[in-house]
């Protein structure tokens, strides 16, 4: 009986872990067009932040807009969307295929989300950052959860399997 219930208890914390998985990758996509419309947003806040500089020249939240609003690159900003609607959107149909316990998805998050960590890494050591050593901890706590549930689903279906051809 603790089997049983060890094993619900992992399959509720990847559950759980997907389904964080899956919100985030909606986050991506969202942020992945928004990205796309830079331009746009960049110019309504310069609008509203001159309005800010012509009552106030010292304004502090003027100023900082106006920082924080340095223009990036074309090519920049294209990359920037395509990663993030990329990223995004396979991470999200990797998700709804572990959710849905579809079994070509585990070994397909398991390679992805690998890949992902591998670039994770580079990037790492380009630019060290606590957020990235925590995404590739959480990406690997993932990868281990899938893998679990994934020979517990195999060997779930073999039964199965094995009455049909009697």
């Amino acid at each position: 009986m603790s089997i049983f219930s060890n094993e619900k208890r992992i399959r509720s914390i990847f559950v759980f872990s997907v389904e964080l998985k899956a919100i985030n990758a909606v986050f991506e996509i969202i942020l992945g067009i928004g990205v796309l419309f830079t331009d746009q947003i960049r110019s309504f806040i310069q609008t509203l932040d001159l309005n800010e500089l012509i009552e106030d020249p010292n304004s502090m939240i003027a100023t900082y807009a106006q920082h924080f609003l340095r223009p990036l690159t074309i090519q920049t900003e294209h990359f920037l969307s395509a990663y993030l609607l990329s990223h995004g959107i396979i991470k999200l149909f990797l998700a709804v295929g572990l959710l849905r316990n579809k079994l070509w998805a585990y070994p397909s998050a398991i390679i992805v989300f690998a890949l992902f960590i591998v670039y994770q890494i580079y990037r790492y050591l380009i630019a060290p950052s606590f957020f990235l050593v925590a995404l590739t901890i959480f990406d690997i706590a993932i990868i281990v959860l899938t893998w679990h549930e994934y020979q517990f689903l195999k060997n779930q279906s073999l039964p199965e399997s094995a009455q049909n051809q009697n």
